[in-house]
């Protein structure tokens, strides 16, 4: 069992879909205290202040922590949750006929083992279609999704080429996550 330290419903299906079993339990950081506009760094940023937060909060002693973080660029530019639907068109309007990459950060501390890791998996991806985009974002999907994207659903079609794991960019590289498990889940 680990504590996932997010309160993201996506972080969640990824571990229940790959039979981690896990508390979920998110904290409070306020991002918009970082000054950063590197994606890189912000993400990393990001995520180590959520941990230290949990960390202080839970520990480690009673089970392992995770906490992660992702943010998007396109052109160079960090890319956060849309603000409003207009903040939300502008980025998809940026990823549109161009390269994305989603950035995802992941702290996982046990009392064995402590890893860090910064993951990227970018897409290519061709025009979106005017109507498509704009149902996308009536429907409000893109809320709380950094960067408005949606690799599992609304960009899905028009993925040309991608370089990464899937998993990293809904949130956490659960590829790597499993690495660090051990092979019989006794975490």
């Amino acid at each position: 069992m680990i504590r996932l330290g997010s309160n993201s419903p996506t972080r969640a299906l990824i571990l229940k879909n790959n039979n981690i079993d896990f508390i979920q339990n998110g904290g409070n950081f306020d991002e918009d205290s970082i000054k950063t506009t590197n994606p890189k760094s912000f993400v990393y940023q990001a995520t180590l202040g959520k941990y230290k937060e949990l960390y202080e909060k839970y520990g480690v002693q009673d089970m392992p922590l995770l906490v992660a973080d992702s943010v998007v660029t396109a052109n160079g530019e960090l890319l956060r949750k849309a603000k409003d639907i207009n903040d939300a068109k502008r980025m998809l309007d940026l990823q549109s006929n161009n390269k994305t990459s989603v950035i995802t950060c992941m702290i996982y501390k046990s009392k064995e083992k402590e890893v860090i890791d910064i993951s990227i998996t970018t897409y290519e991806f061709s025009k979106f279609i005017d109507q498509h985009q704009e149902e996308y974002l009536n429907s409000g999907l893109y809320k709380g999704k950094a960067g408005a994207i949606m690799v599992e659903g609304f960009c899905k079609p028009y993925i040309k080429n991608v370089t990464g794991f899937e998993s990293t960019a809904m949130g956490l590289c659960v590829e790597k996550l499993e690495l660090f498990l051990s092979p019989n889940k006794n975490y």
